[in-house]
C-alpha cells in the first residue's frame, strides 16, 4: 500500500470517528437549545465561544495547524447555532400590539424565526406565557425619555415570570398619514400615550390635537381605515409600509437617541448562564419591606455591603392595598454567585416579600 493510500485510510478512519463525535456534540447542542428555549436565552453566546477557543486551541501542538483549528471551531459554533435556531424556531413569542408594533420588532431581533403572537394588552401577553400558551413574552419595561412602563412592572411583582434577557431598541417615530395627506393639513394625531409623550414638543409646535390609542401599530391601522386626510398616526416607518400609509415626516421624537428596553419574560429563572463577571451584568429585585422604621434603608445597606451598585430605585402603588407600595431595584453586578445568594438571604430578613425578577446582560442593536 502506497503512502497516499495509507494516509487516505487514516482519514477515512478518523472521519468515521469524527462523524460519531459530531452527532454526540449536536445531541448536546439540542439539550442546550431546550435549556435556552425554556429560559428565553439567546442562541449565540460569544463569551462561551471565546472561552472554548482559548481552552481548546491549547490542545493543538502544531503551530502550523493551530490557526486552521480555530477556523474549524468557529465553523462548528456556527453550525451548532444554526441547528439550535432550527430547534427553537417553533417558539411562540407573545407581544402587546398589532402587527408592526415596536414590541414585535424587538421580538424579531431577540428571537429570529419564532412565531409572534399579538395580544391586546400587557396582561394578556403575560398570562399567555404563565398558562403555557406561549413560550416567552417580549414586553417594554422602560423608555429612555418617558421612564418606566408601570403596568409591566406591576405584572412582574404580582406574577410568576422572570426576566432573562433585555434588549434596547432604538425608537424612531414618524408622522404617518394617508396617501395624499400633508403635514400642513393634519389636525389630529393618534398613537400610544407614551409615543405621543415622546413627540410632545413636535406635536405642540404644530398645534396638533391628540387621541390616545392602544399602540403605535393599531394607531396606524386606524388611520389607514379612515377616510380623513386630517388624521395622522405617530409610529414607525414599518407601520407605514404595513398599513399603506405615507411617512409625512421622519424622526419626530423630541430626543433623537430615544430607545425602549424590552424584556423577555419566561416561566423559568436562569441562574447559571453567566459565570464570569462583566460590566453589563444587571439584576432586578421587586420587594416590599416590613412595616418597621428603617427597613428600606436596611435593604439598601445590604445591597451596598455586598458591593452591588444600585442603578435605580422606584416605588409603585400596590393595587390591592391602598397607600401601600412595593419597590423595585435595578442594580449592576452578577447576582448568580455565592455573594449574590448571601445577599438575598440577608434581604429576606428585612423584606415582607422579595423576588429576584431577573438577571441579564443588556443587548443592543
Amino acid at each position: 500500500m502506497t503512502e497516499l493510500e495509507l494516509a487516505r485510510e487514516d482519514i477515512s478512519r478518523i472521519d468515521t470517528e469524527m462523524a460519531a463525535l459530531f452527532e454526540k456534540r449536536m445531541d448536546a447542542a439540542a439539550r442546550i437549545a431546550a435549556y435556552k428555549k425554556e429560559k428565553s436565552l439567546a442562541v449565540r453566546d460569544p463569551e462561551r465561544e471565546a472561552q472554548l477557543i482559548d481552552r481548546n486551541v491549547k490542545l493543538i501542538g502544531s503551530d502550523a495547524v493551530r490557526p486552521y483549528y480555530i477556523r474549524f471551531l468557529e465553523n462548528l459554533f456556527s453550525l451548532s447555532s444554526d441547528y439550535q435556531r432550527g430547534l427553537m424556531a417553533g417558539m411562540k413569542i407573545a407581544f402587546c400590539g398589532a402587527r408592526g408594533a415596536f414590541s414585535q420588532a424587538a421580538a424579531e431581533k431577540m428571537f429570529p424565526q419564532a412565531q409572534y403572537v399579538p395580544f391586546g394588552s400587557f396582561a394578556e401577553a403575560y398570562s399567555a406565557v404563565e398558562s403555557g400558551d406561549c413560550d416567552t413574552a417580549v414586553l417594554p419595561i422602560e423608555n429612555s425619555y418617558e421612564g418606566e412602563v408601570g403596568a409591566v412592572l406591576d405584572l412582574l411583582f404580582t406574577g410568576h415570570l422572570y426576566i432573562n434577557r433585555v434588549f434596547s431598541l432604538p425608537v424612531k417615530h414618524c408622522l404617518l398619514g394617508k396617501p395624499g395627506a400633508s403635514v400642513s393639513e393634519i389636525k389630529t394625531v393618534v398613537s400610544h400615550p407614551q409615543a405621543l409623550a415622546q413627540c410632545a414638543g413636535y406635536i405642540a409646535a404644530h398645534g396638533f390635537g391628540t387621541r390616545p390609542g392602544a399602540n403605535t401599530a393599531l394607531a396606524a391601522k386606524e388611520v389607514s381605515e379612515q377616510d380623513d386626510l386630517t388624521v395622522a398616526a405617530v409610529g414607525s416607518a414599518e407601520n407605514a409600509a404595513l398599513y399603506g400609509l405615507e411617512v409625512l415626516e421622519s424622526g419626530v421624537n423630541d430626543v433623537a437617541n430615544n430607545a425602549t428596553r424590552f424584556a423577555a419574560l419566561s416561566r423559568v429563572q436562569n441562574q447559571s448562564h453567566y459565570q464570569k463577571q462583566d460590566e453589563r451584568d444587571t439584576f432586578m429585585l421587586v420587594f416590599t419591606v416590613r412595616n418597621q422604621a428603617g427597613s428600606l434603608a436596611q435593604m439598601l445597606n445590604i445591597l451596598g455591603a455586598h458591593g452591588y451598585n444600585m442603578r435605580s430605585l422606584h416605588s409603585r402603588p400596590m393595587k390591592d392595598l391602598q397607600w401601600n407600595y412595593y419597590f423595585y431595584i435595578e442594580a449592576e453586578g452578577n447576582v448568580n454567585n455565592q455573594n449574590g445568594r448571601d445577599m438575598l438571604q440577608e434581604m429576606n430578613a428585612v423584606c415582607a416579600q422579595l423576588k429576584l425578577a431577573g438577571a441579564f446582560r443588556e443587548e443592543r442593536e
